[in-house]
């Protein structure tokens, strides 16, 4: 089993959902032979998807032919795609920040989203996911919003815009963890407790179904 850690915090030892998505790992290590390929998001070299990027990419299915500077782009990119394909399973930890997603994280998702890599498209049929029989697993934290929260506590956008996006490119067995809230509440070691609980079962779920 091949593990993609995708790390989205800039919390390092600190972060919750860092804690908790290295629960999920652990689990899985615990009874099965895995590899985990560790990307972290903003300490590693995640290429922009810029003029460069796009242009190699416009060369490429428009048939023209490419700057220098423009294959070299395109080439960072697509070896960003092939850690990505490679992998059977996908681990994230992620922070809500702002009522969404990292930024970082934003700017993989653009830059392995391609056509012909995680998805096709078909003038009749429309988009078809490609990144079949793999698996997610997405741990979120947020230090003031949690599930049943007043609006103006805040908003979760990240969870639907990440299962929208695993489910777009092929992803449909998808597990969501929360972690929440863990600034305002006066008994987080309860909340991240259950979390953990949460995603060593989960994990285990993954390894009695495999």
């Amino acid at each position: 089993m091949k593990i993609l850690h995708l790390n989205a915090s800039t919390r390092g030892p600190q972060s919750e959902s860092l804690a908790v998505a290295q629960k999920v790992i652990e689990t899985l290590g615990s009874a099965s032979q895995i590899e985990v390929d560790s990307f972290d998001l903003f300490g590693d070299d995640l290429p922009a998807f810029d003029a460069d990027a796009v242009g190699g990419k416009m060369a490429l299915f428009t048939g023209a032919e490419a700057t220098p500077a423009q294959k070299q782009a395109w080439e960072t990119v697509k070896a960003v795609f092939e850690r990505f394909a490679a992998a059977d399973v996908y681990v994230l930890n992620v922070p809500l920040w702002n009522n969404g997603i990292p930024y970082v994280l934003k700017q993989f998702i653009d830059v392995v989203t391609q056509p012909g890599w995680t998805f096709g498209f078909d003038m009749e049929k429309g988009y078809t996911g490609l990144m079949t029989g793999k698996r997610a697993f997405v741990v979120y934290a947020s230090g003031v919003y949690h599930e049943n929260v007043p609006a103006n506590f805040g908003s979760d956008f990240a969870t639907p815009y990440l299962d929208d996006w695993f489910k777009f490119i092929g992803v449909h067995d998808i597990e969501h963890i929360h972690v929440a809230p863990t600034v305002v509440n006066a008994d987080f070691a309860s909340t991240k407790a259950a979390a953990l609980a949460e995603a060593e079962a989960k994990a285990k779920q993954l390894l009695a179904a495999a």
